[in-house]
């Protein structure tokens, strides 16, 4: 089990099921979210300056949001919080049935992998499985 997820979503219901999901499937001991990329980054930022132990190991990311897109997001954290948080992973959970978004994720380090929404426990096992092999 996962100490923590951060869920970037600015659909309320695609966050309440993302974390329902994740707490029945006991595949994170918390759940945090934020409603759009600015959001994260300032959640992220919160973390550093309390030098708080415990991050998220799992980013679930939206992409299509308002003020900070997930493409922001992925390009700000990148450039400016991939190296502070070593360990963690963004899982891009999408809506999208673009290929060229899929493709475009795969241009970022962080990103473990894409997956379609909704989230479920096979969704999960496969975060899961990807992990183990990294």
């Amino acid at each position: 089990m996962l100490e923590k997820v951060l869920c970037i979503d600015d659909d309320p219901i695609s966050v309440m099921l993302c974390s329902k999901v994740i707490e029945r499937s006991d595949f994170a001991a918390q759940t945090d979210s934020a409603n759009n990329g600015k959001s994260a980054l300032s959640f992220l930022e919160g973390i550093i300056k309390a030098e708080t132990i415990t991050y998220p190991e799992i980013i679930l990311l939206d992409l299509n949001m308002p003020i900070m897109n997930g493409w922001e997001f992925l390009e700000i954290y990148e450039r400016n919080f991939a190296s502070v948080f070593i360990d963690t992973k963004i899982v891009v959970l999408s809506s999208t049935i673009d290929p060229e978004d899929v493709n475009r994720t795969k241009e970022f380090s962080s990103v473990l992998t894409f997956i379609s929404k909704p989230i479920t426990k096979t969704s999960l096992d496969e975060i899961t499985r990807l992990l183990s092999t990294k």
